[in-house]
C-alpha cells in the first residue's frame, strides 16, 4: 500500500486510510527499535535535510534519530547559524540544498503555510514538523499510536485536550485525526485561550471546566501555555491559570476511573501539570517520546516512496 500524497503538510490532507498505514507502519519500525541492532537499510542513498527555522529540541532530535535509524543521509539546518540569518530567502535556502541532491525536506518554520509553500516551489517531499500555529502532523500521528497502544482503539475514545488551544499546532492536528479515526473530542480551557468558532468549524464540544473534562474523558492531552505567541494577557497570572486548569495528583485520584495523562512538551512543570502527574503511574508522556521515532520513521519510509 501506498500514502494518498507526496507530502505531509497536515493531517488534514491525509485519508483514514493514510492514517491507518503510518500507523501500522510504526508498529513494525516499533519492533525494529526493541532489537539489539536498532538500524535497518530502509532508506539507504536517501538524503534528507532537517529545515529548523524554529527552536526545537524534541522534534528535530526525533526526526534525525529516526532518519538515522532508516540509514538515511542526513542534513541539519538551523537558521539561526545559517545564511537566512543574512536575509537569503526560504526559497533561495531551499533552492541551494536541493542543488545538493536532496530527496526530502523536514521543516518547521513560525510562519503557518511554510511548507505548503515549499511544496508547491520544489520537487522534494516535504514533511510538515510545525508551521506556526497550523499543524503538527507527525506529533497527532504519534499521540495517536500511543493512545491506541495504551487503550487498544481510537474509535469511540473520549478524548479532553486541555489548555491553550488558540496558539496549538498539535491541538489542531490532534482534533483533525481524532475525527477521521471516530474518536470524540471535548477541548478545555479559559475562554479567551479557545476561538470562538471552533466547535462549528471542527465539530468538537467546549468546555470551560477542567473537573467536567476530566470526568468525561478516558484520555486528557494536556497542552503547554505557549506565551511566546501570545501578544498579549489572555489570563490573570500562571498561578491563576494552574489553580483553574492545572492537573494534580489528588484530582485523579478522586475520579473514581484511571485516564491517560498525555503532553507533547516541553512541559511547564506547576503550571498545566504537576510533577507527580507528569511522572506518575497516569502519564504515557516518556511512551509519546518513544513512539516518536517509530512514527517518524513509517512517515519517512512511506512517503520515500517504500512500499508497506
Amino acid at each position: 500500500m501506498k500514502l494518498s500524497t507526496k507530502h505531509l503538510l497536515g493531517i488534514k490532507d491525509l485519508t483514514k486510510e493514510d492514517i491507518q498505514l503510518i500507523l501500522s507502519t510504526a508498529e513494525q519500525f516499533k519492533e525494529v527499535l526493541q532489537r539489539p541492532v536498532k538500524k535497518v537499510p530502509s532508506l539507504r542513498d536517501v538524503t534528507i535535510v532537517n529545515l529548523f527555522y524554529e527552536n526545537s529540541t524534541r522534534t528535530r532530535m526525533s526526526f534525525e534519530l529516526a532518519e538515522r535509524r532508516l540509514s538515511a543521509d542526513v542534513l541539519n539546518f538551523t537558521a539561526s547559524s545559517s545564511s537566512a540569518a543574512k536575509g537569503e530567502t526560504l526559497l533561495d535556502t531551499v533552492n541551494n540544498i536541493l542543488s545538493m541532491k536532496v530527496d526530502m525536506v523536514v521543516m518547521r518554520h513560525s510562519a503557518s503555510g511554510a511548507p505548503h509553500f515549499l511544496a508547491k516551489h520544489i520537487p522534494a517531499a516535504i514533511v510538515n514538523a510545525g508551521d506556526g500555529i497550523n499543524e503538527h502532523p507527525t506529533q497527532a500521528l504519534l499521540d495517536a499510536f500511543s493512545m491506541r497502544e495504551k487503550l487498544g482503539k481510537l474509535e469511540g475514545l473520549k478524548v479532553a485536550i486541555i489548555g491553550d488551544i488558540m496558539h496549538s499546532r498539535v491541538a489542531l492536528s490532534n482534533m483533525y485525526l481524532l475525527r477521521k479515526m471516530g474518536a470524540e473530542i471535548l477541548v478545555v480551557g479559559p475562554p479567551t485561550l479557545i476561538p470562538k468558532y471552533i466547535s462549528e468549524a471542527l465539530g468538537v464540544r467546549v468546555t470551560y471546566n477542567l473537573q467536567e473534562a476530566l470526568k468525561w474523558c478516558d484520555v486528557a492531552n494536556v497542552l503547554r501555555i505557549q506565551l511566546e505567541r501570545q501578544n498579549q494577557p489572555l489570563f490573570s497570572s500562571l498561578r491563576e491559570y494552574n489553580l483553574a486548569y492545572g492537573i494534580k495528583r489528588k484530582m485523579l485520584e478522586n475520579l473514581g476511573k484511571e485516564i491517560v495523562i498525555m503532553h507533547p512538551g516541553p512541559i511547564n512543570r506547576g503550571v498545566e501539570l504537576d510533577s507527580d502527574v507528569a511522572d506518575g503511574p497516569y502519564s504515557i508522556i516518556l511512551n509519546q517520546v518513544e513512539n516518536g521515532v517509530a512514527v517518524r520513521m513509517a512517515a519517512l519510509y512511506l512517503l520515500a516512496g517504500r512500499e508497506s
